[in-house]
């Protein structure tokens, strides 16, 4: 019955009137949420993960597919952070009525810091605990353009979109003029940045897209007085793998307060 439920897709239609995708299982407080990252979807091995070790402790889960991604209605390229953001406010201020702990993966942990911010001014106390996994805050304006190099990000801005390579398989990724200029209006460490509940860390060591450095820099900006990072050895940027999903394991439950 737990997994019937945990698989059942629901729709919520956004404010632009497109149909938003998630999985919502009610269960005990606080219940996880997880914001997947740039291209990814609800159907990865993290979320399934999380959701299967949430059913079995008896936690509530919810996950979701932004615009433009997995189940969910709209244009990819037509979206952007804030767009996103909105997608997963809108979900959680529908689903949740108690406490939470977010997880964040990648460009997931860089709106999941975002949606913090909103729960710590509209509905504080509400959240116990966020998990960022190898998260990118601020990506669209400190290592994309980078990674993109001087002539793209030209390109970018000229023509609106460009397409870079992915080592995943998943096609190229469009990489929007909007995307680049909407990135501005959602930093989070280029300016104060609290969060009261504990914050754990996980990069692994050996990621090619998100360098460790910036978990670390994370850690050192945010006024937080329980925070932690853990450097995944030999770890990539997905930390899927059946050890780095037994770590995320133990954040987690650690952080729901039930016993290992």
């Amino acid at each position: 019955m737990q997994d019937e439920r945990v698989n059942k897709v629901a729709y919520l239609k956004n404010a632009d009137g497109q149909r938003i995708a998630y999985r919502y299982t009610p269960g005990l407080a606080p219940t996880v949420v997880f914001l997947s990252g740039f291209r990814s979807d609800m159907a990865g091995n993290k979320s399934r993960h999380l959701a299967a070790t949430c059913a079995a402790l008896g936690h509530g889960y919810l996950c979701l597919d932004y615009r433009g991604h997995g189940q969910s209605e709209g244009d990819f390229e037509a979206a952007c952070v804030t767009d996103w953001l909105s997608d997963a406010w809108a979900v959680i201020e529908h689903a949740v009525e108690g406490a939470i702990v977010l997880v964040g993966s990648s460009m997931g942990g860089w709106i999941g810091l975002r949606v913090a911010q909103l729960l710590q001014q509209a509905r504080p106390g509400m959240l116990k605990g966020f998990v960022g996994i190898a998260a990118a805050p601020d990506f669209t304006q400190s290592y994309l353009p980078a990674r993109l190099g001087a002539e793209l990000v030209a390109t970018a801005m000229r023509d609106g979109v460009v397409y870079i390579d992915s080592k995943y398989g998943d096609g190229p990724y469009p990489i929007t003029r909007k995307l680049l200029q909407d990135g501005r209006k959602n930093t989070v460490l280029d300016k104060p940045l609290s969060l009261n509940c504990p914050v754990r860390l996980l990069h692994g060591e050996l990621d090619p897209d998100v360098p460790w450095q910036r978990s670390q820099q994370l850690l050192a900006h945010m006024d937080c007085q329980d925070a932690s990072l853990s450097i995944i050895k030999d770890g990539d940027h997905r930390l899927s793998e059946p050890l780095h999903l037994r770590d995320l394991d133990q954040v987690v439950i650690a952080l729901l307060g039930a016993p290992p």
